[in-house]
């Protein structure tokens, strides 16, 4: 079995085969064409968010996705892997603004560097960005995909503020919260690249979109898990952030279930850094975050069961190499 470090998207895109590399390298390069290329102020704030980056995660998912498919079709795969990390991006933008950020990958956000107007202008072009990349030689369905994905992507963030600092939330809107948020762009990925690969669709869109929402409950169920872990210089936050913005996460909902001190508290008190690290201490106490493992990882389980059976060698344990790295980064 090929070692890979957790999310080392590099080794993975190794594992899928020497096109997925290059193809993942003119993602990177159109990626940043296109966020450089809108004047001094937006371009300069755009490119930072892109070049500040992620793994490139979904990109990558939508490469894999559409597994071997012809020279030709090389531009559309790349035009979708593009799409799917602008939008990306422009939600981390607008997230932000919302929430008040200061830092995001422990640089200074945009909002916060720039001022909630530019910040907004640049999620808004991001956004734009990506439509029009997809659009300029998608297919309708794709761009259906990624609308829908995107409007999903909205009601969770809606879903959220409506329920910042309310102790009752429970695991079943969290998860919820969660598709939307987060497992939804996932889906996007693993559809645009089936999608790329067969038209209008057969079973396996349907299985590799089944696929991409696991690994992205997962995926957002980890993130939750290191905001109370930490360390700031691995997450590029401050442990406890989400309870200080009032986002109630897994653990927190579990941590309350096992600690009568937890159940009772009122989340609006939790007002400094100093006592969010305290509460982290008491859910880390009560074996939450063990318990918010597990379920992530039986997000992992249930994404490989969904893969389809005729997937070839390679492009499968690529696939279960991202759902195993989605939970083992910062192991």
């Amino acid at each position: 079995m090929t070692e890979v470090e957790p999310l080392d998207v590099g080794a993975l895109a190794d594992v899928a085969g020497p096109r997925v590399r290059g193809l993942l390298a003119r993602v990177e390069e159109r990626l940043l064409e296109l966020s450089s290329s809108a004047g001094p102020v937006l371009g300069r704030y755009a490119r930072g968010t892109i070049a500040a980056g992620g793994k490139r995660l979904r990109p990558l998912l939508v490469l894999i996705a559409a597994g071997p498919t012809e020279p030709d079709a090389d531009a559309g795969l790349v035009r979708a892997a593009v799409a799917v990390e602008l939008v990306h991006g422009a939600t981390l933008v607008h997230d932000d603004v919302l929430d008040a950020a200061t830092l995001r990958r422990g640089q200074p956000t945009v909002a916060a560097a720039a001022g909630r107007d530019v910040a907004l202008a640049t999620g808004d072009l991001l956004f734009a960005r990506a439509f029009a990349e997809l659009s300029g030689g998608g297919s309708a369905a794709q761009v259906k995909v990624l609308s829908e994905a995107s409007s999903a992507l909205a009601r969770g963030e809606l879903m959220q503020r409506h329920d910042a600092f309310d102790p009752t939330v429970t695991v079943e809107r969290y998860l919820a919260r969660c598709e939307l948020k987060t497992a939804r762009l996932f889906e996007a990925a693993c559809a645009l690249g089936a999608l790329a690969a067969n038209g209008d669709g057969d079973g396996d869109v349907a299985a590799l979109t089944a696929f991409g929402r696991s690994v992205g409950l997962a995926f957002q169920i980890l993130d939750d898990v290191l905001d109370v872990t930490g360390p700031a210089e691995r997450t590029g936050k401050r442990p406890g952030t989400d309870l200080l913005d009032g986002t109630v996460t897994l653990p927190f909902i579990l941590a309350r279930e096992r600690d009568p001190q937890l159940a009772a508290l009122d989340p609006r008190t939790i007002t400094t850094p100093e006592r969010a690290a305290e509460i982290c201490a008491l859910i880390a106490a009560s074996g939450a975050l063990q318990r918010s493992r597990e379920r992530a990882l039986e997000q992992v389980e249930a994404a490989k069961s969904r893969l389809p059976d005729r997937l070839d060698g390679g492009r499968r344990h690529a696939l279960e190499l991202v759902a195993d790295g989605v939970v083992s980064r910062y192991a």
